[in-house]
């Protein structure tokens, strides 16, 4: 694994976003992970692992989060400004020799990404794994969100950042110690003081409450979706609920749908029969 970065641009100037990238740069397939509303990159080190060596795979921290810089207008963390920066991450690595199809696999956040791109005409993306979003987003899950996302805690030790971790990401399902261990080391950061908090730029939730939340209607995208597209759920999830889920089976790209019980939002495709899904189907298989 190596890590990088590309120049994008918002209303007050550039910014770098970070990605990690795994595998071979000559690899035939290439796979863009793309994680969900406050998480990071290193989310899907287990599922980059299991694609070697058959794919090379970029995962970028979204503006905002992670490695990536933090925007000075708050009002820029938005959809417009995201596929934008995503526009700018497809044109570096696919850059330069042949053409390249891009498998996309999305969590949440990361999954609307990819079908607002993939819904554009021309569109790189050949295959699309949305992680536990859909057409319509809940307004109830929203305001579950908007109950923590950008309230900035601090934590005395990484253990109890831990714990809070655990708690808000129950819906996660049943990950294993050193599984929960790995999501918090790398979505936290220390400060001067020797406090510890989440390694998010607080400031993503300002456009979040800007508004009064309601259901998001993402049809029209859906439906102009053609690529083979694989749909996967917690079958205990209030972001991807299950009538939306069956619905989406119906139109558009007519994915095929896996849900997996137990879990909320969202699956983290850390275990082994979620990655096995998506990499088959990744793979064509």
């Amino acid at each position: 694994m190596k890590s990088d970065h590309v120049l994008c641009l918002s209303s007050k100037g550039f910014h770098r976003m970070h990605y990690v990238e795994w595998g071979d740069p000559d690899a035939e397939r290439l796979a863009i992970c793309v994680h969900g509303l406050t998480r990071n990159c290193r989310d899907f080190d287990f599922l980059a692992k299991a694609l070697l060596p058959e794919f090379r795979v970029i995962c970028p921290d979204v503006a905002g989060r992670g490695r990536s810089d933090w925007l000075p207008a708050k009002e820029d963390y938005g959809y417009p400004q995201y596929c934008a920066d995503m526009t700018a991450l497809i044109a570096r690595v696919t850059a330069g020799g042949r053409q390249r199809k891009i498998h996309w696999v999305g969590t949440s956040m990361g999954g609307i990404f990819g079908m607002l791109l993939a819904s554009r005409p021309n569109s790189p993306i050949e295959r699309l794994v949305l992680n536990d979003v859909g057409a319509v987003i809940p307004k109830a899950a929203l305001e579950r969100l908007a109950t923590y996302v950008g309230m900035d805690p601090r934590f005395r030790t990484l253990d109890e950042l831990q714990a809070m971790l655990r708690m808000v990401s129950a819906p996660f399902g049943s990950l294993t110690d050193a599984q929960w261990r790995h999501l918090t080391e790398y979505g936290a950061t220390q400060y001067e003081d020797g406090s510890w908090g989440f390694r998010y730029d607080p400031g993503i939730a300002i456009p979040f409450r800007k508004q009064p939340l309601a259901n998001v209607d993402l049809w029209q995208y859906w439906d102009a979706i053609t690529c083979p597209t694989l749909l996967v759920r917690g079958a205990k999830s209030d972001l991807l609920l299950k009538d939306t889920a069956t619905s989406m089976t119906l139109r558009g790209p007519r994915p095929r749908l896996v849900e997996f019980e137990g879990i909320g939002h969202a699956p983290m495709l850390m275990a082994d029969d979620q990655i096995k899904v998506v990499r088959d189907f990744l793979l064509g298989r």
